[in-house]
């Protein structure tokens, strides 16, 4: 047995720029692993078995794990089956990847416990197929997404501080929000370039300052507690603070651990919102 980090995300930067004929929304956005993950332990088995203590996710056949897992089985004919156990830090529905990270965790372990000997590309190839977060959450650190996130290029690290996560009591769906965004009522756009410039000059306080998701305009109408949660982060001394992916999640960065702790604690005392302290990587 061994065992894969599946790390989750946030955005520094999210715009949507047009609907695709395919269906899907063009975007632009910048992503940042960060230390949060879940944790998958794979083992031989005969078949395809999938265990965890989140409910409904045990022998769950829409599962993006076990999906990830038949995809690649089929793909190469491999005769052999695998047992994944997952340990689940990264809250659900939250716009952190969770999801994503999982399966790119198992295209990785599944990668080396059938020997497949797959490239990067190729995985990446295979995880676009199935979500578009997935090939960055296969390559993770700082990046630019294009096309529907599935076309990504290397940017400068970003200077590593501390995340404080606020995840509200509320779940929501990816296509629900990119379903509802409207272009048209959404006056502020990232700054892409100036941020990555940004990133360039290694300037935490430039990146903190150019922080923009527009999806926040469909999110807050369906909860509003993001709106205060961004407002307390700031009030409690977090250089900026946003929604991270379609939401719920709000973040908040600062350069200092104990500054992190003491917002993560104060955020607990008026908020039943989950409430982690993470950092990027």
């Amino acid at each position: 047995m061994f065992s894969i980090e599946a790390r989750a995300k946030i955005n520094l930067t999210l715009d949507v720029l047009g609907k695709r004929p395919d269906g899907y929304h063009e975007v632009e956005m910048i992503m940042q692993s960060i230390a949060l993950a879940d944790v998958l332990h794979f083992s031989l088995h005969d078949e395809i078995v999938l265990i965890s203590e989140v409910e409904g996710v045990d022998d769950c056949k829409d599962n993006l794990i076990y999906k990830t897992a038949m995809k690649l089985k089929s793909l190469y004919s491999v005769d052999k089956g695998a047992q994944i156990t997952l340990e689940k830090n990264i809250p659900v529905a939250a716009g952190l990847a969770g999801g994503s990270a999982d399966a790119a965790a198992t295209l990785q372990g599944l990668n080396k416990l059938w020997n497949l000997n797959l490239a990067m590309d190729t995985l990446c190839e295979i995880g676009a197929e199935l979500g578009s977060d997935i090939p960055f959450c296969l390559r993770g650190g700082t990046m630019l997404a294009q096309g529907r996130g599935e076309v990504l290029s290397s940017l400068p690290l970003m200077p590593e501080c501390y995340v404080i996560l606020a995840k509200p009591n509320v779940g929501v769906s990816t296509a629900w929000v990119y379903g509802n965004y409207d272009g048209t009522k959404v006056n502020d756009h990232p700054q892409t370039k100036m941020l990555i410039e940004q990133l360039s000059k290694k300037n935490f306080e430039g990146v903190a300052s150019l922080l923009c998701n527009v999806l926040e305009s469909v999110t807050i109408k369906k909860c509003n507690e993001i709106t205060e949660l961004k407002e307390k982060m700031l009030e409690f001394g977090a250089k900026a603070s946003l929604m991270s992916g379609s939401g719920p999640t709000v973040f908040g960065l600062v350069n200092d651990k104990e500054k992190a702790e003491y917002i993560a604690r104060e955020l607990e005392k008026i908020s039943s919102a989950r409430i982690i302290v993470t950092r990027t990587v």
